[in-house]
């Protein structure tokens, strides 16, 4: 079986002296996992994680795991180098990528939401509120869509105020009053998307990120 297609590394670990395990998000087949021969002792052209390129992923059988041949074209996590604000961000989206979306599902909406955050960030005077809203994104892909436009309870589309655990969705002052210790306050912040992330992670029977805590 053969794959080809373009992605970002989003994550690299040693496997032996020479050999390294990467996850790749691609275009076309979502996080694709596979060898990368001769990774830790390359001398040139080293593999990074950010570096964006040509990705051909080979196996034998749909079960195996498979072999990486990756062409580097661009480092997207070069221009943040020098911003530990604009690494942790990067590096709390590859996280959440790497355990929560399933391999070789396609996830296109995903994908092309991350390669314009690491092409927003290096420009962006306010990082947090464009990670922000690749989290609200990625949430949405998981299942919990929020929905800020209108009270769940009444259909109001004016004072909003608070926002469900449960649902997702927006809820008045009027119809949230009976129920404030349980409902999140708007707007939504990145205390608010770490509580869904959180029962995402309970769901799937998996810690949240490190990355993702430092934020």
């Amino acid at each position: 079986m053969q794959i080809e297609t373009k992605g970002i590394l989003i994550n690299i670990k040693p496997f032996s002296e020479r050999d390294a395990v990467a996850h790749i998000f691609t275009h076309d087949n979502g996080v694709l996992v596979g060898m990368l021969r001769g990774a830790n002792v390359a001398k040139k052209n080293k593999f990074l994680v950010g570096q964006y390129g040509a990705v051909s992923w080979n196996a034998r059988l749909d079960s195996q795991l498979g072999v990486f041949h990756f062409e580097n074209e661009k480092n997207l996590s070069a221009p943040l180098m020098l911003n530990s604000d604009l690494l942790k961000i990067m590096n709390s989206a590859f996280s959440l990528i790497y355990t929560l979306i399933p391999e070789r599902e396609e996830n296109n909406h995903l994908y092309k939401w991350t390669l314009n955050l690491l092409k927003e960030l290096p420009m962006s005077d306010a990082p947090y509120d464009l990670y922000l809203r690749w989290e609200i994104e990625l949430l949405k892909d998981l299942g919990y869509a929020l929905d800020l436009t209108r009270c769940s309870g009444c259909q109001k589309t004016e004072n909003l105020c608070y926002l469900s655990p449960k649902t997702g969705r927006a809820v008045c002052a009027d119809c949230g009053a009976p129920y404030v210790e349980k409902l999140y306050k708007l707007p939504v912040n990145l205390n608010v998307t770490k509580r869904f992330i959180c029962n995402v992670c309970e769901l799937q029977g998996v810690d949240v990120p490190m990355n993702r805590k430092m934020l």
